[in-house]
């Protein structure tokens, strides 16, 4: 299996923070944000291999950061040409980008790089062995309007098996978000190029209910937190967070 750590995007809401900083390379605790991510995947020793896919602007900062970080496994930090944010490629042209460019037909294991999660990644390919097919990381919000804000709703069975998913739905469902942290099989990975292809997708939330209404994905349900660095208030607070992150 290989990952792909998603940061191309420019994090606009976030400036002027991320006029001149990558979202990932932000620091949180004396850290970049990304360091947390690849500290988990370097646990995994299902992991063989470490894309990391950036934009033309950010792109010398991820390969400094990728040279000064030394890291247990191959990392490879790859540009997807885009100068701004006009012309991003966005987060499922982005993963279609790494796979065609770097014929990575293998499992993939996606996040985005502004994630900070509790769960430790081992336990999400314990549950892909199990139900080998796509996946997708969920975190209970406890509160359904934080969902309706901004998030992607999923529903699903007591198998876990999804059953449905609304981004901002105005009336959600379930208090259960979907987190920006997915597995592939290679058997899937056509559905990103069918998608890109057929429906012009964007979010890889999206692609999760194109999977969906084909063939069965189930969501892997974890407790602790989960943060998605997008805000200023959001930033603040996982720098204020007092347990260990």
């Amino acid at each position: 299996m290989k990952a792909i750590i998603l940061a191309a995007g420019y994090a606009t809401r976030l400036y002027p923070l991320t006029e001149k900083t990558a979202k990932p390379l932000l620091e949180v605790k004396g850290q970049p944000i990304i360091d947390y991510i690849v500290d988990k995947l370097e646990r995994c020793v299902q992991i063989q291999e470490i894309f990391v896919v950036t934009n033309d602007k950010f792109y010398a900062d991820f390969v400094s950061w990728q040279q000064a970080r030394q890291s247990k496994k191959r990392i490879v930090v790859l540009n997807d040409k885009t100068k701004e944010n006009g012309a991003r490629l966005g987060a499922i042209g982005d993963m279609d980008y790494v796979i065609q460019t770097q014929h990575a037909y293998d499992d993939l294991l996606v996040i985005a790089g502004d994630n900070l999660f509790s769960f430790e990644i081992e336990d999400f390919l314990k549950f892909y062995e199990q139900h080998q097919t796509t996946l997708v990381a969920l975190f209970d919000t406890k509160d359904k309007k934080t969902i309706a804000a901004r998030l992607g709703c999923v529903e699903i069975d007591k198998f876990h098996r999804v059953l449905s998913f609304e981004e901002k739905p105005e009336k959600p469902k379930t208090t259960l978000a979907a987190t920006a942290c997915y597995i592939f099989p290679n058997e899937d990975l056509h559905f990103i190029r069918d998608a890109i292809e057929q429906r012009h997708f964007d979010r890889p939330g999206d692609v999760i209910k194109f999977i969906a209404a084909q063939k069965p994905v189930y969501g892997f349900q974890f407790s602790g937190y989960w943060y998605d660095v997008g805000t200023h208030d959001e930033y603040a607070l996982v720098n204020k967070k007092t347990t260990k992150l």
